[in-house]
């Protein structure tokens, strides 16, 4: 049975978070958030894509939900640092694992409709959660609201903390989107983590992300 896999591709020239209409998103391979955590199917109102791609500078994700539900965003954003607590509220996050051998260590990257951001390496290797909230990856952000979707994209740029891959090289990977709010707040993932509970902190449900 083929893994699960992201494919990114690799584009010549970077470009910027908020080149929301660039023509290479329509040349990525859409990747389909549409189930819950749990497995089950989330409701078609809620169904989000991520498309990846790279560039020798930086690797480009956009995400393009659908939005007919309220959205859960504050009203006095800041984008001018990183947000804690940004995943209570609407957002989609990527989480990604540079070196495939050790997917208990992995970087943890989110955006908001608002364009605020949260970026953070998490270590999972002792057997309890180890978070580095300090984490300056340097990512930009940006977010566009349009009636009945949302668009939010983000440029996480290679240096010291995450190596430019390699052509071909393979990385592990998972993609969520939160939305809504209690009692049905929605928590989807492309690859579901399937805990009891809410979850996404589960490296053994990451698929593959293969840099082509």
């Amino acid at each position: 049975m083929t893994e699960p896999t992201v494919i990114a591709r690799h584009i010549n020239q970077p470009i910027n978070a908020d080149d929301f209409d660039n023509q290479i998103w329509g040349q990525c391979e859409p990747v389909q958030i549409d189930h819950y955590w749990s497995g089950e199917p989330a409701s078609p109102t809620r169904h989000a894509e991520a498309r990846v791609c790279w560039s020798d500078d930086a690797l480009h994700v956009r995400f393009v939900g659908k939005q007919s539900e309220p959205l859960i965003v504050t009203d006095h954003p800041n984008t001018d640092k990183k947000t804690l607590g940004l995943w209570d509220r609407d957002v989609c996050e990527l989480f990604i694992a540079p070196d495939a051998r050790v997917v208990e260590r992995y970087f943890e990257f989110e955006v908001a409709p608002t364009g605020e951001w949260l970026d953070a390496a998490i270590d999972l290797t002792s057997g309890t959660r180890e978070t580095d909230w300090k984490l300056n990856s340097h990512m930009t952000t940006a977010a566009k609201i349009e009636k009945d979707r949302v668009s939010m994209a983000m440029r996480i740029p290679w240096n010291f903390v995450i190596h430019q891959p390699l052509q071909d090289e393979c990385w592990r990977v998972n993609l969520f989107r939160c939305v809504g709010k209690d009692p049905n707040r929605g928590y989807l993932s492309w690859r579901p983590t399937r805990t009891p509970e809410p979850l996404f902190h589960i490296p053994g449900a990451f698929g593959l992300l293969v840099f082509a």
